[in-house]
């Protein structure tokens, strides 16, 4: 099983990264716009469609105030298995976003690592604009 992480470090409060990262409906508008350029809600399922036209259904798993945690499954598209897992973590001024995902079957770990590398980015650059 491919397990990827990605972090980074995020010039804006925690409470506004985690505000985008647990409103599941509105991925495409607060999150990562652009980069999800649509999200639609199923019940407690959202279906994501991607920059470059992939779709895909995602169950909602948990959602932690506390932990500012939130993790879902992809339970169709490439993978036999998929957990993502998003956490924020107050960083002084401003936060770390910690996302990992671990999923079946390892060769999909390389392009899933690329998407996951340009999203985190979005959300960089989106989430540091919004605390400007």
């Amino acid at each position: 099983m491919a397990l990827i992480r990605k972090e980074r470090s995020i010039d804006a409060p925690a409470e506004q990264v985690w505000g985008a990262l647990r409103d599941w409906g509105a991925i495409h508008q607060r999150l990562v716009p652009g980069f999800v350029t649509d999200a639609q809600l199923d019940g407690d399922d959202r279906i994501v469609t991607f920059f470059n036209d992939a779709t895909v259904r995602e169950v909602l798993v948990s959602l932690d105030e506390e932990e500012r945690r939130l993790a879902w499954s992809v339970v169709d598209g490439p993978y036999t298995h998929h957990n993502g897992v998003a956490q924020v973590f107050d960083e002084g001024g401003g936060c770390r976003f910690v996302w990992t995902a671990d999923l079946l079957p390892d060769e999909a770990a390389a392009p899933t690592a690329e998407m996951m590398e340009q999203g985190i980015e979005v959300l960089k650059k989106t989430q540091e604009a919004g605390a400007a």
